[in-house]
């Protein structure tokens, strides 16, 4: 359609000006493609995947069928008890040889438990058996247990166990924290 241009006079004479316009931009588009541009990416990207610790369980027993139990050696075994504050003991002993001098405390670090861990498999009198007693006590904080099963797998022990605190240990234990 056409459009007539009617010439306003001012009154005045002169030169004739034309309006200036402010220059406008329709930012509707943008938004439009910035958002196709977001779902694009977040569909197409790979999120990370969990890292999963493979925990072994023995298979559950039959109803008829009764476990045998079975025993641990001293000299094939370490216990390792996870206290508060980040602390980790260690021993190799029964309850008459556990005192306070023979729980032994050590840290998370590389020169700590499994320095520990690595001494007591190599001094072990069957190395295909050794076993690596966990028990974590009221106080422990998850991320130790964490760490402790992840120095299992450092250290490559398929043989460990994850048990509660003897009353005996715990009382050499709470002795030696100062409870």
């Amino acid at each position: 359609m056409a459009e007539v241009q009617v010439k306003e006079d001012s009154g005045k004479g002169g030169k004739v000006r034309s309006k200036k316009h402010n220059p406008r931009v329709d930012m509707t588009p943008m938004v439009d493609l910035n958002f196709l541009m977001l779902m694009f990416f977040m569909f197409t990207t790979t999120f990370s995947k969990p890292n999963v610790m493979d925990l072994g369980l023995p298979a559950k027993p039959k109803k008829d069928q009764k476990q045998p139990d079975t025993e641990i050696k001293l000299s094939n075994s370490i216990s390792v008890i996870i206290g508060k504050d980040n602390k980790v003991f260690y021993h190799q002993q029964d309850q008459a040889g556990l005192n306070d001098a023979t729980l032994m405390e050590t840290t998370f670090d590389r020169e700590g438990i499994r320095k520990v861990i690595e001494q007591a498999k190599a001094g072990a009198a069957d190395k295909d058996l050794f076993t690596v007693i966990i028990k974590p006590t009221d106080d422990a904080v998850y991320k130790n247990f964490v760490d402790i099963l992840d120095e299992m797998a450092i250290t490559k022990n398929e043989r460990y166990g994850v048990t509660d605190i003897k009353p005996w240990e715990l009382a050499i234990y709470k002795k030696k924290v100062g409870e």
